[in-house]
This record gives C-alpha cells, sequence and structure tokens, in this order.
C-alpha cells in the first residue's frame, strides 16, 4: 500500500444492503412504538405522564412557580424531561411520522457514524432542542414531546453526508462543508417549511403539543455544527503504513 494512503476504520455494520435497516435505528423506531403503545392501554393516565415526562418550559422559571405556588420539583425530576420528553408522543400519527423519518434520516446516520455515536448524537440533538425551546418559551406551559428535534439533527447529517460515502475503490470523503452553497440552500428550505409549519399549526393535534418549531430548530443546527465531532471519516488523522 502506498505510504501516504490514510488508515480509514469505519464502524463495523457488516454488508448494507439498500433495505436492511441497522439494528440501532430498528431498536429505536420500536421502542417510541412500544412506549405509545402502552400509553394508549392508560388513556386516564397519559396527559399526567406528558405532564410530567414531557417538557414544559414553565417547570423551570422560578418566577411561574412562584407565581402559581407550584413545586418544580428535585434537581432529577427537572433534568429528566430534557430526555425523556423525545421518546413520547402525542398520538399515533405522531410516532408514525417521526418513525418514518427516524427510518430515513438514522439509517444513513448509523452506517456512517456507528450505532454508539448515532445513539448518543440522537440525545445531543433532542436536549439541544429542548433547550433552545426553552430559552424562547421560558414560561410555557403546553408540555413538548416528540422525537422531531432529535431527527431534525440526523436530518442535518443526512444532508452533510449526500455524495460523500465513497465507493468501493475510494474511502469515504469528509461531511460537506456547512458553508458549502448546497448546505445553505437546503438548509434554508427547511427552515422557512419548519416556520411555516410551526406559525400556522400544520401538523398540529389535540392535547399535548407536538414538538415547536424552536426545537426542531435546536436539533438541526445542533446537528449541522456537532456532526464533525461524532463523524470517525472527519476524526482520522492520515498516517503513513
Amino acid at each position: 500500500m502506498d505510504a501516504t494512503t490514510p488508515s480509514y476504520e469505519l464502524p463495523q455494520e457488516g454488508p448494507q444492503p439498500f433495505l436492511r435497516l441497522p439494528w440501532a435505528v430498528g431498536a429505536l423506531a420500536a421502542l417510541m412504538l412500544a412506549i405509545q403503545g402502552v400509553l394508549s392501554l392508560v388513556p386516564g393516565q397519559a396527559d399526567a405522564i406528558l405532564f410530567n415526562y414531557g417538557f414544559v418550559p414553565a417547570r423551570y422559571s422560578s418566577a411561574f412557580l412562584a407565581a402559581h405556588g407550584i413545586n418544580g420539583g428535585t434537581p432529577i425530576e427537572r433534568v429528566l424531561p430534557f430526555f425523556t420528553y423525545m421518546f413520547l408522543h402525542a398520538g399515533w400519527m405522531h410516532v408514525g411520522v417521526n418513525t418514518v423519518w427516524l427510518l430515513a434520516f438514522g439509517t444513513a446516520v448509523v452506517r456512517r457514524f456507528g450505532s454508539a455515536r448515532f445513539f448518543l448524537f440522537f440525545i445531543v440533538c433532542g436536549v439541544a432542542g429542548a433547550a433552545l425551546h426553552l430559552a424562547l418559551n421560558w414560561q410555557a406551559v403546553a408540555p413538548v414531546v416528540g422525537a422531531s428535534a432529535a431527527i431534525s439533527g440526523l436530518m442535518a447529517v443526512a444532508f452533510r453526508l449526500i455524495g460523500r460515502e465513497g465507493n468501493a475503490f475510494a474511502p469515504p470523503q469528509p461531511l460537506m462543508p456547512i458553508l458549502s452553497r448546497r448546505i445553505l440552500l437546503w438548509s434554508a428550505i427547511w427552515i422557512v417549511i419548519n416556520i411555516a409549519a410551526g406559525v400556522t399549526g400544520m401538523g398540529a393535534g389535540p392535547g399535548a403539543q407536538f414538538i415547536a418549531w424552536q426545537a426542531h430548530m435546536g436539533g438541526y443546527i445542533a446537528g449541522l455544527l456537532l456532526a464533525g465531532l461524532f463523524d470517525p471519516v472527519n476524526r482520522l488523522k492520515a498516517e503513513p503504513l
């Protein structure tokens, strides 16, 4: 092998036929569907579960809690919703749509990042989505639920992966630069569609609200900015063998 050829050690997920679903994506989808199944079996408790484990910005406003005489809970009870909200959904249609997008974008990310990085990246983007939603809706009382923010982060990676996978004769290329014309154009289109959906309420359902557009934005921005830190190709150094 030529001394200047870099060593690429991509995640080993086995053969990847077009229709083969990575186990990590299937497991995550199954978990979301199973949780929705449990919620459908306890309709009398579903609202309480969504409120307690969904993301409620007002829970983090000291002024709101004091004005209404509400106990915000222990530190653990206040941190937990940053993670649990993304595994809860407002109904079968909500979880079904998110599952479809998870299968589409999650598969590409797993094959590039590997299972462990995929799970961590999903969580990080979901937390980032909740954080931005909190910053822009400090005293909102409606619980935000759903995996949409985390999946928006996966979408950002998928955008940066298009055309970068390589082939049998060439190693995968680094992710497409964030400031490339194509990424900027796709991001602008996605942002406009997302804000329009949030402002008009398109896709909103009864009861607990779907993920707000601000949370989508938080997850997407996190996905764009952090993809390079999780991408094994981007982190590799060209070392002579």
